[in-house]
């Protein structure tokens, strides 16, 4: 069975200033936000249903909603040989 698309905009208006659901004013998304799963369309435009203005969200590096992004990982984690070799002796 097909999971329902329960993240529409229904009961949305558009104003002069965006878009009004829920009170809120949405901006349209931003171009990195092209291909994230919480983007839909609404009148000609994509809107994210998580954040009202996703441009913000971009300011400081990635967005943390973005499902289109996969994290970036670290380098591996130096670890103390002497608490290596007491862990190896226990068994853990």
């Amino acid at each position: 069975m097909a999971k329902k698309d329960t993240h529409n905009f229904d009961g949305a208006t558009m104003t002069a200033e965006g878009m009004l659901y829920n009170g809120f004013i949405c901006q349209p998304i931003d171009e990195k936000c092209e291909g994230c799963d919480r983007a839909r369309p609404f009148e000609g435009q994509s809107y994210c249903y998580t954040y009202a203005q996703p441009a913000t969200k971009w300011n400081l590096g990635r967005c943390n909603f973005a499902t289109h992004v996969k994290a970036e990982t670290k380098a591996q984690v130096k670890v103390n040989p002497l608490k290596a070799s007491k862990r190896a002796s226990k068994g853990k």
